[in-house]
């Protein structure tokens, strides 16, 4: 492990640059790293085991004095700033990615502020308060999705496993599979929770001839989806409704739902698997697909929000996959054997960086800010690096 200074410049000068430069240089788990400081100088540093190589120019000190006092809380909203570029974002975050695979590095206290927790216990997902989160993060506008998303507008992890070669394949895929795990008819009547703008339930009605009625909180996805059904012919077959998944009535012989369980909120969790042994009959059959995050990462992310619970899913929790089974088991349901394919979803968030980097114009013309723009570059790329690198994963299971 090594740290030298460049002969050129003045290199780390302020105290909270000093502190940055010690971590790294004493702390760097994996890859190489090339800073150069608001002063000049560039300082490298490499880390005990090999990976990614990044470079971070940072512009002022306050971008090294965020960065030491909340770690990577700090690196995003610093980034979100403007106080720091890089040539390579992805990189950036890979590294730091590797870097928690290879044995975990975090800045001097590396938790965030007390204002970050607070925000995100303010966040619960009541029935006001779900719709109020996700308003916050769908109802930014179909015309931003419908940008940067694949032509069917799926907003969750495609599946590139099977030989498929382009995103809009690799998402029909991941339709696929869950009406593999549900194996509807046309005698079906299916409910998905969190239907999005229709996608899977225009591909389940047209491809197993079933019936579909799909919830949404978001009144952008509804208006959309309903305008989809409508100019698919599909008036007779689907149902878009503006609903809490909380308060459907009746009972259904299959239940999908697509990175929805994400959005419901760790109290919650009883709840909802509680609605789906209540709205699914007997006989049925459902199928989640849901983002996991490892067992023994959970305690420590339940109790430190993150950058993607504060400003991209407020109300947000990520199950591992035992409290995911343990809660549904908790609540009647029978547990599949879950398929994990997090790789996938690297791939499908390495596309959507590339379409929304192509558009970022149009996404300013929509009226967002360079904050705003910074912001999404950063989480898309942020989620990629944790699929990549199995900090973070993405499964589908099947409950009875």
């Amino acid at each position: 492990m090594v740290g030298s200074a460049s002969p050129h410049g003045a290199g780390p000068r302020t105290v909270y640059e000093r502190l940055v430069h010690l971590i790294l240089q004493q702390r760097l788990p994996a890859g190489t790293l090339d800073i150069t400081w608001p002063g000049g100088g560039t300082t490298s540093y490499i880390g005990r085991e090999t990976g990614p190589h990044a470079e971070v120019h940072l512009h002022d000190s306050a971008a090294a004095k965020h960065i030491a006092r909340a770690g990577s809380m700090g690196l995003a909203e610093s980034y979100m700033d403007g106080r720091w570029d890089t040539p390579d974002l992805t990189a950036v975050l890979d590294l730091g990615a590797a870097g928690m695979k290879a044995g975990g590095m975090e800045g001097a206290d590396g938790r965030p502020s007390v204002v970050h927790r607070l925000a995100h216990a303010l966040a619960a997902n009541t029935r006001r308060g779900s719709k109020r989160n996700i308003a916050a993060h769908y109802d930014l506008g179909n015309d931003f999705y419908e940008l940067w998303l694949d032509p069917g507008m799926t907003y969750s992890a495609a599946c590139f496993e099977d030989d498929c070669a382009n995103l809009a394949e690799a998402q029909r895929r991941k339709y696929d599979r869950m009406l593999e795990i549900t194996d509807p008819d046309t005698r079906s009547h299916l409910l998905e929770i969190g239907c999005g703008w229709g996608g899977f339930a225009v591909h389940a009605a047209r491809t197993a001839g079933c019936r579909v009625t799909g919830v949404t909180l978001s009144r952008e996805q509804y208006d959309r989806a309903r305008a989809r059904v409508v100019a698919e012919g599909l008036e007779d077959r689907i149902d878009i409704v503006l609903k809490d998944y909380r308060d459907v009535p009746g009972t259904y012989d299959r239940i999908v739902s697509i990175e929805m369980f994400e959005a419901v909120g760790e109290r919650y969790w009883p709840v909802f698997f509680r609605r789906v042994r209540e709205l699914l009959t007997k006989t049925g059959a459902a199928a989640m697909q849901t983002i996991t995050i490892p067992e023994e990462r959970f305690e420590n992310y339940r109790d430190n929000p993150d950058f993607i619970q504060r400003y991209i899913f407020p109300g947000g929790m990520l199950p591992s996959p035992e409290r995911f089974a343990l809660a549904a088991h908790d609540a009647g349901l029978e547990v599949g054997e879950p398929h994990f394919f997090g790789h996938s979803y690297a791939d499908t968030l390495q596309a959507w960086l590339g379409r929304f980097d192509s558009v970022a114009d149009d996404v300013r013309v929509l009226g967002f800010d360079e904050r705003f723009v910074r912001m999404w570059r950063f989480y898309l790329a942020f989620c990629r690096a944790g699929f990549r690198y199995d900090s973070i994963d993405v499964m589908q299971v099947a409950l009875r």
